[in-house]
């Protein structure tokens, strides 16, 4: 033990005494001749591993403990997400109830540039998501690719109304002027599809990150891959902690979770028939605002002004302010 500091490994001096050998000759043998650079193989790159949560800016695991295997469109395996339950709807909410207040006071231009930050990161990362559009739902890369690009552009385009959608001046019978302004609804809980669930998620996403509401996403059961993948680019994207709340599982219990949930204010639900039964008559009780459509009732790919406009809406309560004085 005492002398140890003062001497050489026997490892390190066979090392430099195979560079002093190696010295001079045109062929570089990195740290050795005998040593041999591992090749990268494809089954040391796929690490097997379980996606959790996103709530409170951070990735958490499910309070359950258990995992819901993902198939790819062959029905190979191709990972694990977490098993999400009631518990997590709560922890969700509650994280999006606390960064509510800070992001819909944020300037219509801050949240802006913060939504074009993350269409840019979500351009950085296209081949990746477009890989995994192809693996999870078996279209052709062709599609999956224009499915990305419109992702972002839908992006860009709400972005936009950020800070262009604030409201307008009401015509009535009063001698004044009324002002209509468009209010944050609060926290939106959103069930995405499953058709094109990259292109729907952000499609639903971004209006109503735009208009300032914080937001708890249950990405489409069949894919939630796809949703997962957008962890590391929320984190990049300077998006407030809490602002976005995502998690996974069995589609129609946490949505019935979240429509029982008073802290939620506004529910945007696509699903079967049945299941918009279910999530009305759940959400009667607290009065909460609805949007509710089967999952092939709508062209995520049209850009028409009728569907921004509609899902702006969705976003925005309208608080109309009177001042009377003399016309």
């Amino acid at each position: 033990e005492g002398v140890v500091e003062y001497l050489l490994p026997a490892w390190k001096g066979k090392v430099k005494r195979a560079q002093q050998e190696d010295a001079g000759t045109d062929q570089q043998q990195g740290v050795g001749s005998s040593l041999q650079v591992p090749q990268q193989s494809e089954a040391f790159a796929q690490v097997d591993r379980t996606n959790k949560m996103y709530i409170g800016g951070k990735q958490v695991r499910g309070d359950s403990g258990s995992s819901i295997p993902v198939l790819s469109h062959s029905q190979q395996l191709i990972g694990y997400v977490s098993n999400g339950s009631r518990n997590d709807i709560r922890d969700a909410v509650d994280a999006a109830t606390s960064a509510l207040p800070s992001w819909a006071a944020k300037p219509g231009h801050g949240r802006a540039q913060i939504l074009f930050y993350l269409a840019e990161n979500v351009s950085a990362r296209a081949r990746e998501l477009e890989e995994r559009i192809v693996t999870m739902t078996g279209c052709t890369a062709l599609e999956a690719k224009e499915e990305v690009n419109v992702s972002i552009s839908r992006i860009f385009s709400f972005a936009a109304y950020a800070d262009k959608y604030g409201g307008s001046v009401q015509e009535t019978t009063l001698d004044g002027t009324v002002l209509a302004l468009h209010e944050p609804v609060g926290v939106v809980g959103i069930v995405s599809p499953s058709r094109h669930p990259l292109l729907s998620l952000l499609s639903l996403l971004a209006p109503a990150l735009a208009r300032g509401n914080a937001v708890v996403i249950i990405p489409s059961e069949r894919y939630p891959m796809l949703a997962t993948d957008l962890y590391q680019i929320f984190d990049t994207s300077d998006l407030p902690s809490g602002v976005v709340n995502l998690v996974t599982g069995r589609k129609e219990s946490l949505a019935l979770a979240l429509a029982e949930h008073r802290a939620v204010d506004s529910l945007w639900f696509f699903g079967s028939a049945e299941s918009i039964a279910k999530v009305e008559s759940a959400a009667a009780d607290s009065m909460k605002r609805l949007l509710v459509e089967e999952e092939s009732g709508r062209d995520w790919f049209s850009s028409s002004q009728e569907a921004t406009l509609e899902l702006l809406q969705a976003a925005t309560n309208v608080k109309n302010v009177w001042i009377p004085h003399e016309m």
